[in-house]
């Protein structure tokens, strides 16, 4: 399966745009989101674009492609203008041969054992780590990158994982793992 991995679009329009054009670009089956979709969170600056109506009219126009997780700016609220389920705290798969655990990263993620895959969002800066007992993985942010990153979306392919610029489409990041 062909995923790509998107979180913190934090009610950007311009970069939820971005985002849905490398989703029809890359073919990719399933978008699957890790959080903080509309709210900007009291932290961060207002996104460019910042609109939550219009980034949940986008997602609402592919949300039979759309498997979500709840982050730390995402509300029960946000449930009246996004027609897909946006309250599940964590999302299992299959991935290089190995169980695959996505959250937002705000939360503990429960149930990794030696080998797993944890793949999150929530903290802007996106990773690749082997960690004592699983592997971590994080998309970055499409809306509010840190640490200088860029905006970003992680494109998974059946061993692969890939990092892109959202808004060029330009691969920065790619990393095989050992099965």
């Amino acid at each position: 399966m062909k995923l790509l991995i998107a979180s913190d679009i934090h009610g950007s329009a311009y970069y939820c745009e971005k985002l849905l054009e490398r989703f029809k670009e890359e073919r990719a089956e399933k978008l699957l989101l890790l959080g903080d979709l509309l709210y900007h969170g009291a932290r961060n600056a207002l996104p460019r674009g910042y609109s939550t109506l219009e980034t949940a009219n986008l997602l609402n126009q592919v949300k039979e492609n759309i498997l979500c997780i709840r982050g730390n700016c995402d509300s029960e609220v946000d449930s009246l203008v996004l027609e897909f389920p946006v309250q599940a705290d964590f999302a299992y798969f299959t991935f290089a041969g190995r169980a695959a655990v996505a959250a937002h990263g705000h939360k503990t993620a429960a149930y990794l054992k030696r080998g797993d895959f944890l793949f999150n969002g929530h903290f802007h800066v996106p990773a690749f780590e082997e960690r004592e007992s699983y592997t971590y993985v994080n998309c970055g942010s499409v809306s509010i990158p840190k640490e200088n990153s860029p905006h970003s979306c992680l494109l998974v392919t059946d061993n692969e994982l890939i990092w892109k610029d959202v808004e060029t489409g330009k691969t920065f990041m790619t990393r095989t793992p050992e099965k």
